[in-house]
């Protein structure tokens, strides 16, 4: 199965990927034999109920998690083949991460959680701080860089989380509920900065349970039982 773009670069593909976890004497397949294969620019939302291996997936997309078989290819790379550092950089070179939790630092201004990817990259401060300002003028958010995440609405502190996502220039955004601690109107705003971003040349891939939401995505990948039960593709 595919979810593809109309690019003809996959950023993602995987090959009956399987995760087991051992529940006492039992074992759960929270991943069952999955085959998809992301393109370069493609806008998917993963889909599902409790339980069906959404999130799961998200964390071996992420390379938060590794496969207990088959294949994870990221940036031409086997994930199972590498080692931790190797995982973090990838995670570091590759990928951005939005959260329903948002997982700003309260301790921190808006600058310096944008920013701060960037001191793991290695950046100046001076550069850093240029270039994080950017990213919140780039989300609306400007008049807030000393603010901190208390200051801030849910709305904002999603951009926040977004423009922080975006700090390592990555190819692969995931997104996993970003909408779901945010009314509706909110949501909708935080939606349209995804889209631009994706007619920008990112790749998102988010899980979401709102099929108000998934209909911004132009794949839907519906999971069942740790399977993928159905694609459906706009295009």
């Amino acid at each position: 199965m595919t979810a593809q773009s109309g690019s003809n670069t996959d950023v993602i593909r995987l090959d009956h990927v399987c995760k087991t976890y051992k529940v006492g004497e039992q074992e759960v397949h929270a991943v069952a034999d999955v085959s998809l294969t992301f393109s370069q620019g493609a806008f998917c939302a993963v889909m599902g109920p409790s339980g069906s291996g959404k999130s799961t997936m998200l964390n071996l997309l992420g390379c938060l998690d590794r496969p207990t078989s088959g294949r994870y290819v990221i940036a031409n790379e086997d994930i199972s083949k590498l080692n931790d550092d190797r995982l973090s950089e990838i995670r570091l070179r590759h990928l951005g991460f939005v959260f329903q939790s948002f997982n700003l630092i309260p301790q921190l201004t808006v600058l310096e959680n944008i920013a701060l990817p960037l001191f793991y990259l290695g950046w100046s401060t001076e550069k850093s701080a240029v270039h994080a300002a950017e990213l919140a003028e780039r989300v609306g958010l400007s008049e807030r860089l000393r603010h901190r995440p208390t200051e801030l609405s849910g709305g904002q502190q999603q951009r926040v989380a977004i423009a922080r996502a975006l700090a390592n220039d990555p190819k692969i955004i995931l997104a996993d509920e970003p909408t779901g601690n945010l009314d509706t109107a909110t949501g909708e705003q935080i939606m349209t900065l995804l889209c631009d971003l994706n007619r920008q040349g990112k790749t998102i891939i988010m899980v979401t349970h709102e099929p108000s939401v998934a209909l911004h995505a132009r794949q839907r990948v519906h999971m069942l039982d740790g399977r993928v039960e159905r694609i459906e593709d706009d295009e």
